[in-house]
This record gives C-alpha cells, structure tokens and sequence, in this order.
C-alpha cells in the first residue's frame, strides 16, 4: 500500500498540532510537513514533494487560493484539500476555480478527514456535506433568480427580447409585431432595465442560456 504524503498548510500551530495528532498512526498516511501560510507552502510542496496538501484559506500573508493557484500551476499532481471554517459560497468556489479537488469543514471528525484525504488522493473530488448544500442552495437561488427576471418580462417583451437577440432591425421587428418603431424602442429599454443589461451582447448571452436562439457564429462587439 503506498502512503499518502501530507502537508498540513494552517496559521495556527495549535490546530497543526491537533491535525497531527489526528493522523499521525494511520497505516497509510504520513505527515512529511507543515506551513504556516502559502508562501512557505509552496517552498515546501517543492522541497517535500507531498501527495495531498491540507490548505487553510484565511491565512497572513499569501492566502490559500493564491498558494492553490500556484502550486496546481507548479505540482499539478498534488492534490489540494481544502480544510478550513469558511463555508461561505465565495470562498468554496474560488478554491475549486484555483484547483482544489476538495473541500471540508475544520468541525469534521478525524474519520471524514481521513476519508477526505484518501479521497483527493485517489484523483476524485470530496465536498463535505455542509459546502455541497452550500452549493446547491447558491445554484437554485440563482436559478431562481433569472427565473424570475424572465417572468417579470411581458408576452410582448419576450417576443421583442427573441427578435432582438436574432440581430432583426427595429423596423422589421416593429413590421412582424404589428407595432411602432417607437413602441419597439420602449420594449428593448424595458427589458434592459428589468434584466439589468447594458448592451446587446449581454442581451443575446441571455437568449442564447434561456434557449430562445442558437449561439451565432461569431458574437456582435
């Protein structure tokens, strides 16, 4: 059985000392280091050639996802552990962005530790429960949230939202409809403010993502 090479990447000695503890005695993990932030991480992942580094966040000096950016860019095999109290959906996302291939909770037991350590290290991803409801609960408000900006649009708005985004002239649209050019110009400035854009761009992104039109070949500046 091969062992798991461990770095322990924290600000605070005691939890590094605990953390220790904590594994130390495991068949098949071994604690070849430890860093106070994610500048020494780095030195170290370069001098100690861990396996799986356990990454704090919150740290003096270079942060974790910094140190995660670097080290995936450096080492891409080692694999990063997210060990942290932030559960905060900014701070999960941004880890996994940098490449972390894992997150837990510093209120875990030693067994999700280990678990979670074997896991990154056999190339999978490991979210602790409470982040993964994070997650999802951060999904579906968003979700919702577009949803509901595309309900606040009237039938007539979505008609001009489609027509728009399809690159048709406002004469033309206002021929199709059976409107003015005036009253075509009222409904694209109403939708704009009610789905907070700016320019047609983010207009047709949105169509594009509602279904409402196939992605054009080349995107208007």
């Amino acid at each position: 059985m091969s062992r798991i090479r461990v770095l322990v990447v924290d600000d605070h000695a005691i939890f590094r000392e605990g953390l220790r503890a904590l594994l130390e005695g495991r068949e098949d993990v071994d604690i070849v280091g430890e860093a106070t932030d994610g500048g020494e991480a780095i030195e170290k992942v370069r001098r100690l050639a861990p396996s799986v580094v356990l990454m704090d966040i919150a740290m003096p000096g270079m942060g974790g996802q910094e140190a995660t950016r670097r080290i995936r860019k450096e080492a891409p095999d080692v694999r990063i552990l997210v060990l942290t109290q932030h559960e905060d959906p900014e701070y999960i996302l941004s880890m996994l962005k940098a490449g972390a291939r894992g997150y837990i909770s510093k209120t875990a037991t030693a067994s999700e530790v280990i678990s979670a350590i074997r896991t990154v290290h056999n190339g999978e991803s490991f979210l602790y429960p409470s982040a993964a409801t994070t997650l999802i609960e951060e999904y579906l408000t968003h979700a919702g949230a577009e949803k509901s900006d595309y309900e606040r649009l009237t039938d007539r708005e979505r008609e001009v939202l489609q027509l728009v985004a399809e690159g048709r002239p406002n004469h033309e649209i206002a021929d199709r409809l059976f409107i003015s050019v005036k009253t075509v110009l009222r409904h694209r400035t109403n939708i704009m403010e009610k789905l907070g854009f700016h320019n047609r761009t983010e207009l047709i992104k949105y169509a594009i993502s509602k279904g409402l039109i196939d992605m054009p070949r080349k995107m208007p500046s």
